[in-house]
């Protein structure tokens, strides 16, 4: 029916609310996807087409090794440049792989739908050498190799620690957690929900460091002090990466809490 001649809409056909679109948990950022597949892609590869010789090449040149930092550089290639991100890309099972997809898939998302593409691969790369180079400060010369998204991951747990839980209670909802306000360090550390995830995270690493293995440990030994420096990269040093958030009128709005 038209509103020609001043005749008035049916009340049923003038008045019907639009339908609430809620984006489903699961509905993953691109990037974060194109992230997953090429750890997946590489760890098929180096594990099921490389010979032992091949695959020995590939975690020399791609594996950060703490002893490569120790050696003068006059005496070696040029993996040490590119080493403390590549790592970070490799993994040493399927289960390795599907617990750190399943890390990144919870807090690496609403991080990445926050401060975008370019600004979350920066991040990446920054978390990955700060996680890398801690584990060698504390294994200075080791000749061992570090491979692993996991201080990546555990640098956006402490980034998502930031924003992901409401300021005033509430359950963590993937859907919008990226357009909260940021909160302080010391509102976060406030934060209920923020002070027993970051708690029961920090148990989680002294029982590594002890020795009693968890699940996502590939059977070898996990590099707990690379997760630490990743968690306080991200917790303590996020607002460098992160970016003003536009609310529902498209008006700019600063993301810290007062």
């Amino acid at each position: 029916m038209t509103q020609n001649d001043g005749e008035r809409p049916d009340m049923d056909e003038a008045e019907q609310p639009e339908p609430v679109q809620k984006a489903p948990v699961f509905n993953l950022p691109g990037a974060l996807v194109a992230v997953i597949a090429l750890m997946v892609a590489i760890h098929l590869v180096s594990s099921y087409v490389l010979s032992d010789d091949g695959y020995g090449w590939f975690l020399f040149t791609f594996g950060f090794i703490p002893l490569r930092y120790a050696t003068a550089l006059s005496q070696q290639g040029l993996e040490w440049l590119w080493t403390p991100v590549t790592y970070s890309l490799l993994h040493g099972g399927i289960e390795h792989i599907l617990f750190n997809s399943l890390w990144l898939m919870a807090f690496g998302a609403p991080v990445l739908r926050r401060i975008g593409t370019l600004r979350f691969i920066l991040l990446w790369c920054v978390s990955a050498a700060v996680a890398a180079f801690g584990h060698a400060f504390l294994h200075w010369g080791d000749p061992t190799v570090l491979i692993g998204a996991s201080g990546v991951v555990s640098a956006l747990m402490g980034a998502a620690c930031r924003f992901v839980f409401p300021a005033r209670g509430g359950r963590y909802h993937p859907s919008i957690a990226h357009l909260l306000p940021r909160q302080s360090i010391i509102q976060s550390l406030s934060n209920r929900t923020v002070l027993i995830f970051t708690l029961m995270w920090l148990f989680g690493n002294v029982l590594i460091a002890v020795g009693i293995p968890l699940f996502g440990d590939a059977g070898g030994e996990v590099a707990w002090d690379a997760h630490i420096f990743g968690f306080l990269l991200g917790f303590l040093f996020f607002p460098v990466f992160d970016r003003a958030v536009l609310d529902r009128q498209g008006s700019l709005r600063t993301n810290t809490i007062d």
